[in-house]
């Protein structure tokens, strides 16, 4: 009597997907920074976009795009809402209507001076870790995504 071999399946279990902790960890931070930007009257993702125009201010959506790894048709209502709020101004170029210039508005700008305490305090929920744990997470974290890309 000959028995079945049977289907090992244990890479499916949960602790064995990496996506998993990723996505823990990622829906975990966003949550801890949403009581600083609600003050702001913000959301994780129309942060990002300020964290992108208060480095470099006026970029086309092509180099928000990219710097953020979204895809224009996510970052476009994104932009729209905070146009709304009078945070930012978008422009098409005359000379290209393809091309859309982003800009801060004064209220945008301003809002960096409230926003500047939000990574101090974002710091202290991470307090888990070292600094150069820290560092080696954004490394092999920036390495992967990289790769994905």
């Amino acid at each position: 009597m000959t028995m079945a071999k049977t289907e090992d399946y244990s890479s499916l279990n949960l602790e064995n997907q990496l996506c998993f902790p990723l996505y823990a960890a990622s829906r975990l931070m966003i949550k801890a920074y949403q009581p600083h930007l609600s003050k702001l009257d913000l959301t994780y993702p129309q942060y990002l976009v300020l964290l992108v125009l208060w480095e470099e201010d006026y970029l086309t959506v092509s180099q928000i795009s990219h710097a953020l790894i979204l895809e224009s048709n996510t970052l476009t209502p994104l932009l729209k809402r905070l146009e709304e709020k009078d945070i930012l101004k978008r422009t098409r170029d005359k000379g290209d209507e393809r091309k859309v210039f982003v800009t801060l508005t004064s209220h945008g700008k301003a809002l960096k001076k409230e926003a500047v305490c939000i990574p101090t305090a974002i710091m202290k929920n991470v307090d888990v870790l070292s600094l150069d744990e820290i560092k080696a997470l954004y490394y092999h974290l920036g390495k992967l995504i990289n790769h994905l890309k």
